[in-house]
């Protein structure tokens, strides 16, 4: 790795801002958290994240620290430190039993474990120079391992056609971010810090174009199943055999042989009325085993020749 123009206004113009925009992303769960401390409950939130994103910023900042010129680099993973363990403190403090054991576990494995494998190897059998090289090639493989999380989030938008887990101020902070830190690592000639924050930008790319592709979907199917305000009456077809019952047990010959549709009108408080144009006012008929609609006052020819 080669550094050069330490003092280039570009590198301190990036670095200031990237700390700025990496310092929203990291207050980006305070509503969560906030949350979780008004219902004293994790609900069905999850500790992964967090804990990563703690070992994250662990990395980087042990990686700064073999590098005089990363100040900026310094700063923004000391507060994300401090920030993420807070979150971590917050959620093993209400979550269930269980959750509460799997998470620190999670952190002793990673954070603790994990981190003091990657300190002792490089201390102890990486030297010179070589040191910050594989420091900062860990440092990238692990941030694009994080970068490439978004891709299941990415899944499940398309599989639901839903952006309710994917925000779109979300999104687009950590696409600010990561342009940010690419050019800071362009103008530091830093490769470590430019690469993985190439692929961070191409993702969170995609994910603001699928967030505006699938939220206009959204609002075309929600314009579609809307319902009036106020509905007063339901129209339904009514498929029955009109007949005269009583008259055609008397008489055989009146026995009608069609079938019509009569068009009914279902109010809202129950009751049921013929269609304004329709002359004839039915009533229902319970005395036989099965429901027919008897004519008042008027008797109904065959229907097809109406």
């Amino acid at each position: 790795m080669a550094l050069f123009d330490t003092h280039h206004p570009g590198v301190f113009a990036f670095g200031l801002l990237g700390n700025v925009i990496s310092f929203i992303v990291f207050l980006a769960p305070v509503p969560t958290f906030m949350r979780i401390c008004k219902k004293k409950s994790t609900e069905g939130f999850q500790s992964v994240p967090y804990v990563v994103a703690l070992f994250s910023a662990m990395l980087w900042l042990y990686y700064a620290s073999f590098n005089p010129n990363e100040t900026l680099l310094i700063t923004i993973n000391s507060v994300g430190c401090l920030i993420e363990t807070l979150y971590i403190a917050i959620f093993i403090v209400f979550a269930p039993k269980q959750i509460r054991i799997s998470t620190l576990r999670f952190v002793l494995l990673l954070n603790f474990g994990g981190f003091c494998v990657i300190l002792l190897v490089t201390h102890f059998l990486v030297h010179g120079s070589d040191r910050v090289k594989v420091i900062g090639w860990i440092c990238v493989a692990f941030s694009v391992s994080v970068f490439a999380a978004p891709l299941t989030i990415m899944r499940l938008v398309i599989r639901t056609k839903s952006v309710e887990f994917m925000p779109f101020s979300l999104s687009f902070f950590l696409t600010l971010s990561a342009i940010t830190w690419l050019l800071y690592g362009v103008f530091l000639k830093d490769i470590y810090v430019a690469l993985p924050n190439v692929l961070g930008f191409i993702f969170g790319v995609a994910q603001m174009i699928l967030y505006l592709i699938y939220k206009k979907y959204e609002i075309a199917i929600a314009k579609e199943m809307k319902l009036p305000e106020q509905t007063t009456m339901d129209i339904v077809m009514i498929s029955t055999t009109a007949t005269n019952s009583d008259k055609e047990k008397q008489d055989p010959s009146l026995q009608s042989d069609s079938a019509g549709a009569i068009e009914v009108i279902i109010t809202t408080n129950g009751s049921i009325e013929l269609d304004d144009n329709s002359n004839n006012n039915l009533e229902l008929d319970h005395k036989h085993k099965h429901t027919s609609l008897e004519v008042k006052d008027h008797q109904i020819t065959d229907l097809n020749h109406v």
